[in-house]
């Protein structure tokens, strides 16, 4: 399986659009940045038949250091983001493996 980066969207993109690589570029870096300036806000995002993006806080642990195991580390809890693909995602996904 190989690794799609955003160039290769902004290629993939403008090749079936009409519009520049730079166009489409600056339309996927601000729908990115609108996204994340959404869930900053404590927003959810949803986008229908794709997926939703939300922010959940995880609890303060202890955790170990590998290197000095007899001495807890206090791990602070923190904002961190989940993401629930949609149905339509779902679907399409679990139909792409061999059976």
């Amino acid at each position: 399986m190989a690794t799609v980066t955003k160039r290769d969207l902004v290629i993939k993109v403008s090749d079936k659009i009409e519009m520049t690589q730079q166009q489409v570029f600056d339309v996927i870096q601000l729908f990115m940045d609108e996204i994340t300036d959404s869930l900053s806000e404590g927003d959810d995002v949803v986008l229908r038949n794709f997926g939703s993006f939300q922010i959940t806080v995880t609890k303060p642990k202890i955790g170990r250091n590998p290197k000095k195991p007899e001495t807890p580390v206090q791990i602070p809890a923190r904002a961190i983001v989940k993401f629930k693909p949609g149905k339509e995602m779902k679907d399409r996904v679990a139909s792409a493996l061999p059976v």
